[in-house]
């Protein structure tokens, strides 16, 4: 199909993700016999994880293996999914008619009556050698995605800001081998004395590089030539909302705080429906909620969506009640 075909289209509504919220949102929204476009670019957050956990009914699927099944479930309802560069949303602008032309990576365009964003966001790591390599396998932030696999085992907590002191008294619930690494960050004296009740070790001294030993993490280097033995190393990323689209049509980006420190973006969304400042246009998931797991995501996606055909009924409504009227006041 050429692009100026493309452009002619029109969907009642384009979700732009093929995340958990995305796919959630479109499988309600086809269900409920709309015409849906699910742009996947094809980069989801979790993709270098091995496994997912605390998803009802599927713990320990793969994350490809849980999207796989998603878009068939999906595209069995009649709803169409693009890929790659025509998967990938660069801009979506205000059409004349009140919806949206929506621009993809491969040139085309697609026009929506409703727009879903679900774009999620990007942890966006502490600079230290090899740490993104092993993000997701044994470089990890959230103990309940990943805290049963690595139970009982040594985990360090690298300290690069307020909240790492935290991060080891919930870690220390998985295992007691917990070892606060103070990176850049110095623990106070009032932390120390948690910690030490706590029986959580302090390693003074820069982390400089991580140790792997047959292909798994065994510890990391400190300068001045010491080591700390860990086979997780817990960090603290910034969750950065891909908020490309959204802010390209004005949308407000807000920063995440949490006890007073930003820790990141989202877009500024109602959290019970996921409406935007903008009308005709919902959002979900970790793109609204950075803190959200999968299960959570998914959940907002499908809230999200019954929101939007809500409001497609309402405008349906009120142009079938325009027209009978107009026709009843010509007889």
């Amino acid at each position: 199909m050429n692009n100026t075909a493309q452009a002619e289209r029109t969907f009642h509504v384009v979700v732009v993700g093929g995340g958990a919220a995305g796919l959630a949102g479109a499988l309600t929204l086809a269900r409920a016999r709309r015409s849906v476009l699910l742009l996947d670019s094809g980069s989801p957050r979790n993709a270098t994880a091995a496994h997912l956990h605390g998803y009802l009914g599927r713990d320990g699927t793969a994350p490809a293996e849980l999207l796989a099944v998603g878009r068939a479930e999906v595209a069995a309802y009649g709803a169409e999914i693009r890929s790659g560069a025509a998967g990938t949303a660069v801009a979506a602008d205000r059409a004349a008619d009140g919806g949206f032309l929506v621009r993809c990576g491969d040139g085309s365009a697609v026009r929506a009556g409703r727009l879903l964003l679900a774009t999620g966001l990007v942890d966006e790591l502490p600079e230290l050698p090899g740490l993104r390599e092993r993000w997701g396998r044994d470089v990890l932030h959230c103990p309940y995605c990943h805290g049963w696999e690595v139970r009982d085992r040594p985990v360090a907590v690298l300290a690069t800001g307020p909240h790492a002191v935290h991060q080891a008294q919930t870690w220390r619930n998985w295992t007691s081998r917990v070892t606060l690494l103070a990176h850049t960050r110095q623990p106070t004296a009032e932390d120390r004395e948690l910690l030490a009740a706590l029986d959580v070790a302090v390693a003074e001294g820069e982390v400089t590089g991580l140790t792997v030993d047959g292909g798994e993490l065994a510890g990391v280097t400190l300068a001045g030539g010491g080591s700390v033995a860990c086979r997780a190393l817990v960090v603290a990323p910034r969750f950065t909302a891909r908020a490309g689209v959204a802010a390209g049509l004005g949308l407000p980006v807000a920063a995440v705080e949490r006890d007073g420190v930003v820790v990141g973006s989202c877009l500024e969304a109602d959290p019970a429906t996921g409406a935007t400042a903008l009308r005709g246009v919902w959002a979900a998931g970790n793109l609204t909620s950075p803190l959200d797991q999968l299960a959570a995501a998914a959940a907002a996606g499908v809230r999200a969506a019954v929101a939007v055909n809500a409001d497609l009924i309402e405008e349906e409504t009120r142009l079938a009640l325009e027209a009978y009227r107009s026709r009843n006041s010509r007889a």
